[in-house]
Order: structure tokens, then sequence, then C-alpha cells
């Protein structure tokens, strides 16, 4: 008896309330993934199996759909979990922050890098709710660092804003080469 509930423990798993929410998303992934490998890759004839483009995708798809399917029954067969939508929206929620790098990628060309730097900064820290003015003075600070750490020190090479054309040909050299 104290070996099968030893078994029983070393198998246990702590499940989170959107447990079945994030089985259903992988097995359909899955298997959307693995329905699409033939429009994706290519079967050379005559090739060694080993070889062929399309075997290794195949492989690690199928057993991301059968490790996902066992997911799944494992979820679906245990015991229903309080919370389930609060956890999922907290998934839905950590989504906005691929937002804000996307619309601070698309402001960069525009804006020039460090007056978007500074304002996505600042932006930034008054959306987690710092509010002090310290604090977002600092945010800006450490803007204007980075900018100056990629730009000017390590020398990356990235798009000039458009607004920088609008600037005196002196300052504009300055803009477009450092900041």
């Amino acid at each position: 008896m104290s070996r099968v509930k030893s078994l029983q423990s070393l198998f246990k798993r702590y499940r989170r309330p959107g447990d079945i929410v994030f089985a259903w998303f992988v097995f359909i992934f899955s298997v959307f993934m693995l329905l699409q490998i033939a429009d994706q890759t290519v079967w050379k004839s005559g090739g060694k199996l080993f070889s062929q483009p399309r075997f290794w995708p195949a492989v690690s798809l199928t057993g991301m759909a059968i490790f996902a399917a066992l997911h799944l029954l494992g979820s679906a067969l245990s015991p229903r979990i309080a919370g389930r939508w609060h956890e999922v929206g907290r998934w839905v929620a950590s989504v906005e922050y691929a937002g804000w790098f996307i619309a601070y990628a698309i402001a960069v060309p525009y804006a020039g890098y460090l007056p978007a730097t500074v304002l996505f900064a600042i932006m930034l820290a008054l959306r987690v709710g710092y509010r002090r003015v310290s604090t977002v003075l600092i945010a800006a600070a450490v803007a204007v660092v980075i900018v100056l750490l990629f730009k000017t020190m390590l020398q990356v090479n990235l798009p000039s804003g458009l607004v920088y054309e609008y600037l005196p040909d002196g300052l504009r050299q300055i803009m477009l080469t450092y900041f």
C-alpha cells in the first residue's frame, strides 16, 4: 500500500486553473501544424529516410500532437479547478506588451530612435503605475543611456527618424550619427 501511495505522490502534478485551455490550444495548434507539413516541406524520391526534408519536422510535430493529446486527456480527466477564465485573462493581458513593442518598432523609423525610446520608456513607466516625477525622469534617463549605449558606443545601425529631416543641417547630422 505504501508503494502505491509513493508512486501516486511521485506522479502527482500541480495544475493551474487554465490548464485545460492551454491543453486544447497546444493540441489544436500541433494538429494544424501537422496538417500543413505536406505543403511546407518536400519528400525527395530516392533519398534516405533520415535525410528527407520532411522526416524530422514530421517526427517532432507528431510527438507534439501525441503529447498534447495526452496532456489534454489528463486535464480533461482531472477535477475541475476554479478560476479558469481569470487565468486565461491574465495570459491575454500579457499580449499587451507585445503590442507595445510592435508600436515602438513602428514609431522608430518615423520619430527616430532617441525620441521613440524616451517616449515609450515614459509611457511604459506610466502604464505599469509609476506616477512620481522622479521615477518617470529615471525611466527617461535610462532610455537616453540605452540609446547612447547602442547607437553611439556599440554603433548599432538603426533606422533614422523621418522627423530628423526637419532639423537644421548640423544638428541633423549629429542626430543621424549618434541618436
